[in-house]
């Protein structure tokens, strides 16, 4: 039940670093700056973001297998729109469709964790969920730059997006919503009416917008990092796109470890959300610190371990869902899941064309085929954005509440 709506997640991840790869084909095609870039790579999020709430509303009054297939067409239709597109235009309406169908999948994978497995698993099932999301993070970076070179941006996303399609027809005949006769986590479906109801009461529970500020901030960085990080390395090292993307791969790979750990001693070991959040937002903090001091100055395999190093502490993202979650009531779960992870997408959405922006300031002129090349120094000063993004999460995760694993809501409604 679980693995389909995952498996249209690793998809809906996939597209999120994607602009990174095909960015000087775009450059090259359509004459695009970096603002340019940033914007279309944004598209994606103010879609994300901006039907986060709806798709939990959607999910919670009309059932993950209905919802999460019609995501995954609109996905995969908009994927085959960009590869066939002649003009910018449609480039951006085709990227705007993957990011609106993108939504549903996430808050429906963890839907179903809430489902059909125990509460005290959940924390377990984000992180296991997020991973899978990073594996599709690693095939936008080194297999994707692969399938370009095999079949052109434009053959690479059309074999994407029926893939896709092909998902999404799977998930409408073998997802179920609930267990038959019932199950661990199983509540009555509300009316839509109700679910509004429900909304208005995440959204004006003080305790909500802690996670949602931290993950806003954290989804900034690490959503910046994945878009530049492959121009960067060609740029700075000279590096092919291949070879590039292959670098770019350090920090989903420790992720892959990392992510799913983070949610095992949470929910196992420590008992406790705070307290690993501050810890890795912190150490995330000087980690970054330190990859932007050095900026040009390393060498490859210096590099490839500080990547990897932003990768290992940077798990404190999966548990903002949980917290979320457990601070709200337990029926309205898929809602108080889409309103803490809106702010990781608006964040992005928000900071991904301004970036672009900041590098298109310091560029010197100098081109190759037709696409930007930004110095040291551009990168340097978007990096360095997103070093200050990470501090603000590290400050802002102190305000977390406690919830050692277990919904609190009914002591926080208390009088």
């Amino acid at each position: 039940m679980w693995s389909l709506p995952a498996l249209l997640f690793l998809v809906a991840f996939f597209h999120r670093a994607a602009p990174g790869i095909i960015a000087k084909d775009l450059m090259q095609e359509f004459g695009a700056t970096g603002a340019i870039v940033g914007l279309l790579s944004a598209t994606y999020f103010y879609a994300y973001a901006g039907f986060m709430i709806p798709a939990g509303l959607s999910i919670d009054a009309f059932g993950v297998r209905r919802v999460v297939t019609a995501g995954g067409i609109v996905m995969g239709l908009g994927t085959v729109a960009m590869g066939l597109a002649p003009a910018p235009r449609l480039l951006f309406a085709g990227r705007f469709a993957v990011g609106l169908g993108a939504t549903v999948t996430f808050i429906g994978a963890l839907k179903v964790a809430a489902t059909w497995f125990p509460p005290s698993r959940f924390g377990f099932l984000s992180a296991v969920t997020a991973t899978v999301g990073i594996v599709g993070a690693l095939a936008s970076t080194a297999p994707l730059a692969a399938l370009v070179g095999l079949a052109g941006w434009r053959g690479a996303l059309g074999i994407v997006g029926l893939g896709t399609l092909a998902a999404s027809a799977l998930c409408f005949a073998l997802v179920r919503d609930h267990p038959e006769g019932g199950g661990p986590g199983v509540v009555p479906v509300p009316g839509l009416g109700a679910v509004f109801a429900g909304a208005l009461e995440v959204l004006t529970n003080r305790h909500t917008w802690p996670p949602f500020l931290a993950f806003f901030c954290l989804y900034a960085a690490f959503g910046n990092l994945a878009l530049w990080v492959v121009p960067y390395l060609r740029d700075v090292y000279g590096l092919s796109g291949e070879r590039a993307a292959l670098y770019a791969t350090a920090p989903s790979l420790a992720l892959l470890v990392s992510a799913p750990l983070t949610g095992y001693l949470s929910d196992q070991v420590w008992k406790r959300r705070k307290l690993p959040y501050v810890a890795c937002s912190s150490s995330s903090f000087a980690v970054w610190t330190v990859f932007v001091a050095t900026l040009g100055t390393l060498p490859l395999g210096g590099l490839y371990l500080l990547l990897l190093l932003l990768g290992t502490v940077g798990g404190a993202f999966v548990l903002t869902w949980p917290i979320g979650r457990e601070v709200n009531p337990p029926h309205l779960a898929g809602i108080a899941v889409a309103v803490v992870n809106f702010g990781g997408f608006l964040g992005a959405a928000l900071t991904q064309g301004p970036i672009g922006a900041v590098l298109d300031a310091r560029w010197a002129g100098a081109l190759s085929a037709g696409a930007r090349v930004y110095p040291v120094e551009a990168y340097a000063a978007a990096f360095g954005v997103c070093a200050a993004f990470v501090l603000a999460a590290a400050l802002l995760s102190l305000l977390l509440l406690e919830t050692r694993g277990r919904n609190v809501y009914a002591e926080l409604a208390r009088p």
